[in-house]
């Protein structure tokens, strides 16, 4: 399956927006949309014209899909999942997006960034409920308990990480750092998703 291969941080400067894909960096002084916050290539700095309604929507798309990590087809069809629930659907679009595995291993700090958390299950190094889960899209649910196999937990990163972690964890996961778990106590909500995006352009999107 194609993945993007070129730089990250180009991504976040496309956006216009930190993306959190290059883990403690996002985090620092040496952060790309920081230093240069113009969109990349020669003409990152010219003017930029007016978006059209279709070209917000797009980029609101775009933002989410690549800030989780998601290939077009996984997105769509993560979106038509979200169709088929109850309630508002841009808000269970990014209730499904935050449940991903891979999104929980790296919002709960096991990985310092969302492409590194889903090198982690797709290698075998985590387990849901005691059983090793390889499927970076699984989707977890309330009362799921993901932890690191303890064949893994002497990896250097990992030492790092039952010292405890700087960054902020979501109310809607409970940590364990020394033993290097994570439980899910109750589904995320709007407000506990990290990334500045308008989720009502991306349904619109879809809809047209």
């Amino acid at each position: 399956m194609a993945r993007y291969t070129d730089s990250v941080c180009r991504l976040c400067r496309r956006e216009g927006t930190k993306l959190f894909l290059k883990g403690e960096k996002c985090f620092s002084s040496k952060c790309a949309v920081s230093l240069r916050p113009t969109p990349p290539g020669q003409h990152g700095q010219a003017r930029q014209r007016k978006a059209s309604e279709y070209g917000l929507q797009l980029r609101e798309k775009q933002k989410a899909r690549r800030a989780y990590g998601l290939m077009e087809g996984q997105f769509k069809r993560t979106f038509n999942r979200a169709t088929g629930m109850k309630g508002i659907t841009g808000e269970n679009l990014l209730q499904l997006l935050e449940l991903r595995l891979d999104n929980v291993v790296y919002r709960s700090g096991l990985g310092s960034s969302r492409a590194q958390a889903r090198q982690f299950v797709a290698h075998g190094l985590i387990t849901v409920n005691g059983k090793k889960v390889d499927i970076p899209s699984y989707t977890t649910k309330v009362g799921d308990v993901i932890s690191v196999r303890s064949t893994r937990k002497d990896m250097e990163h990992f030492k790092v990480v039952k010292e405890g972690v700087s960054r902020v964890v979501p109310k809607w996961l409970s940590t364990d750092a020394p033993n290097l778990t994570v439980t899910i106590t109750s589904l995320p909500v709007r407000e506990d998703v990290d990334l500045t995006l308008q989720e009502n352009m991306i349904v619109e999107f879809y809809s047209r």
